[in-house]
């Protein structure tokens, strides 16, 4: 029997097994990196999570070829001594871990903010004392407003792309006033990016930061009141998603008017195994990972979702498929936004060659499919049981 050629990476050397510690494996992108990463490689996961509800079906013991290359570690990395004797043994960490809902930012900026920079310092700290290369997850939030809003409604300088495309290495960072505590999320994920530039520049950390643009897909999120709390409000997709489940009107925030970039997980997960794969590539750059092909107006989503849903249920919509809501009425005092979110691809398709390939079309058929198939009767039988007096 013959064994197979060894992979290659994109300068043509045999890529070795990784062990990778990854911190946030069970949740949305962290499932999907592990569902690419086992049947297509040799690497060793170690999975690091407070849940493993959605990569249980990776962790069967014995009935997967790749039994014992994943092991999942249940731990809240705030508080637990073993998460450094994990990076120890890595050769790579992946930081996944964050608070990352915007209901949160402002109603618990505190937690937010302890989240996204407080728990990620023993992080890169351990990677940093011990040699070890760090992939970290940041947002495209960093990048705040674009310098196009502040122009006046009518200057045609907003549609010049210099004042909208945000570049990894030269956009600014604009973010609302301190009372606008939704900004507290970007301003955390924004202070732990410097930390780890400083201390590549400092003390030679190898990193990679990843600043995803609205990734979107199966396992994204929760439905409120069946995996999820009856009072959480997860992100757009997800939201959307338990109205079309529901058959409710999907709620425009503000009239909907945002405009957003969305990039399939599949595509986005191709992205991050080059990075992975490639540290000579990738190390000392931050990339933007997004699809600018894909952008439309929140409004513009709901519209889109809603005729998808409707193919993929065989339900027709109903009557009054939108309704427009208050940001304060939504998610609270304290709420700002962005105006756009559009990348600039050039860093990433120079380095690694990656492009997006998914339509906003096909992805969100691909998701709600899954989201009517997993979610539609536990739905329909929530909404039938009588309400307790």
């Amino acid at each position: 029997m013959t064994s197979s050629p060894p992979r290659l990476d994109l300068d043509g050397n045999p890529i070795n097994p990784l062990t990778i510690c990854m911190i946030g494996a069970g949740g949305f992108i962290g499932s999907h990196l592990c569902e690419k990463l086992m049947p297509e490689t040799n690497h060793t996961v170690l999975a690091v999570d407070v849940y493993s509800d959605k990569i249980k079906h990776l962790l069967e013991p014995d009935s997967v070829p790749w039994s014992g290359r994943i092991q999942f570690h249940r731990i809240n990395i705030k508080n637990d001594s073993r998460l450094e004797g994990l990076i120890k043994c890595s050769d790579l960490t992946v930081n996944l871990a964050a608070i990352c809902t915007p209901a949160d930012y402002n109603t618990r900026p505190l937690d937010t903010i302890y989240s996204n920079f407080i728990d990620a310092l023993p992080v890169v700290k351990y990677c940093s004392e011990n040699n070890k290369r760090l992939i970290h997850f940041s947002t495209c939030e960093v990048y705040g407003k674009t310098i196009g809003s502040f122009l006046p409604p009518d200057s045609p300088l907003r549609q010049d792309p210099a004042y909208y495309i945000l570049k990894e290495d030269t956009s600014p960072c604009i973010f609302g006033s301190i009372e606008k505590q939704r900004w507290s999320y970007a301003c955390a994920k924004q202070l732990i990016e410097r930390l780890i530039y400083a201390e590549g520049a400092e003390n030679g950390l190898e990193f990679t930061i990843v600043r995803p643009f609205n990734w979107i897909g199966p396992r994204m999120d929760f439905i409120p009141g069946i995996d999820g709390p009856s009072e959480g409000v997860p992100r757009v997709l997800a939201c959307f998603s338990n109205n079309l489940l529901r058959r409710e009107p999907l709620k425009l925030v503000d009239g909907g008017e945002s405009q957003r970039t969305f990039v399939y997980i599949k595509d986005a997960i191709e992205a991050v195994h080059l990075m992975i794969e490639n540290p000579a590539r990738a190390n000392g750059h931050i990339f933007n990972v997004g699809n600018p092909n894909n952008e439309v107006t929140v409004r513009q989503l709901a519209e889109m979702m809603t005729k998808v849903y409707a193919k993929v249920s065989g339900e027709d919509s109903i009557e009054t498929p939108t309704i427009d809501v208050s940001s304060k009425e939504f998610y609270g005092e304290g709420y700002d936004d962005s105006d756009k979110r559009i990348p600039d691809m050039t860093i990433i398709n120079k380095q690694l060659g990656w492009n997006p390939k998914t339509s906003l079309w096909d992805l969100l058929e691909s998701t709600l499919t899954y989201q009517h198939r997993t979610y539609a009767e536990a739905v329909r039988q929530s909404i039938a049981k009588p309400v307790a007096s």
